[in-house]
């Protein structure tokens, strides 16, 4: 099947997307060697720069690995979802309830762990969780991320720490999305102020069990406002 050149546009991805197609489809089965990029460059009707965007998207989605001196190579013909792609496209809920897993015990550490540094940084993003009442939801959604973090931080997991910062985005769209179509804030501006005030009095404590328990409280009240899979 001839690749045929590609027209202007995201170039990088349509570049991928036509030599996926060619690897998925069989074309090259895996173990083959590619093209080199000049030659994919000539039969694209593209640079060599993007060429190597293309082969690099798809080395990430696991279908080709270069070899240093020799090539590119196919290695899969079905490609592997990366984790922040997987995130985007799971259910709502799905993401959120391995985020409370990730929370919860989160929680549970850094009652154990904390330091002064980091009760003083808790305590200031819930000041500042509550001076964004005032504004928009988005503005007191990130305002609300910001606390969660900075008690996921507390645990001194750097892993806990990360699959947070990969969780969030996914969800932030869907929880400002929430906040505004429930009206939750039209009555209370700060939904939640109790609870995660009590979230940064157990954490300084040293309450472990009661850390995890109240952001347990708190994340599946959340939970049980989120559609239900469809």
């Amino acid at each position: 099947m001839p690749l045929n050149s590609l027209h202007p546009s995201p170039l990088v991805e349509q570049a991928a997307a036509r030599l996926r197609e060619q690897i998925t489809g069989g074309d090259w089965p895996i173990g083959s060697k590619l093209p080199g990029e000049t030659t994919l460059a000539k039969e694209l009707g593209i640079g060599r720069s993007t060429v190597r965007e293309a082969l690099r998207a798809l080395a990430g989605a696991g279908l080709v690995q270069p070899r240093q001196g020799s090539g590119v190579f196919v290695i899969a013909t079905h490609e592997v979802m990366d984790w922040p792609t997987r995130l985007r496209q799971a259910a709502v809920t799905d993401a959120y309830e391995v985020r409370m897993l990730v929370e919860v015990q989160a929680a549970r550490l850094a009652a154990l762990r904390r330091t002064d540094e980091d009760i003083a940084a808790m305590r200031a993003a819930l000041e500042a969780r509550r001076a964004a009442s005032t504004a928009g939801d988005a503005a007191f959604i990130d305002a609300d991320i910001a606390l969660h973090a900075a008690v996921v931080t507390a645990a001194h997991n750097p892993v806990l720490t990360d699959l947070f910062a990969e969780f969030m985005p996914a969800l932030r769209e869907a929880l400002i999305s929430l906040v505004h179509l429930t009206g939750v804030r039209a009555d209370e501006p700060n939904p939640g102020d109790a609870a995660h005030a009590d979230l940064v009095r157990a954490v300084e404590a040293r309450d472990a069990e009661e850390a995890a328990r109240v952001s347990q409280a708190e994340l599946q009240e959340t939970l049980r406002r989120l559609p239900t899979r469809g």
